[in-house]
């Protein structure tokens, strides 16, 4: 039986990541309207930035530390992290089986409070 696309799952998904050994590693796996879905789990440092719309870490794998404005949080599988649109974020100190589901939607700007 064919998975549908609206059904991810973790194991497939990492597979549609570049083969680097170093850097960022990201793919899109969804898209819906303004919501998009995808898979990140970068290698050796995180080289990302802040966002122009809301989005929601979801835990796959790895423990690490985030860093979101300034303050540093332990973090483990299966958590859930929030970063509103235009906040300074990156993990940091993760270990090498780190991934993580990525969500972002909404305007640009991100929604009100």
């Amino acid at each position: 039986m064919q998975t549908p696309p609206w059904l991810l799952s973790a194991v497939p998904a990492l597979a549609t990541l570049p083969d680097v050994p170093t850097g960022e590693r990201f793919q899109y796996l969804l898209e819906h309207g303004s919501m998009k879905v995808g898979i990140y789990a970068p290698r050796g440092h995180d080289p990302q930035g802040p966002h122009v719309r809301d989005e929601i870490y979801v835990i796959i794998s790895g423990t690490g530390t985030f860093v979101k404005n300034g303050e540093r949080h332990p973090f483990q599988p299966h958590d859930l992290l929030f970063v509103e649109a235009g906040a300074e974020h990156r993990f940091e100190d993760f270990s090498d089986d780190f991934a993580t589901w990525v969500l972002f939607w909404g305007p640009k700007g991100g929604e009100a409070p």
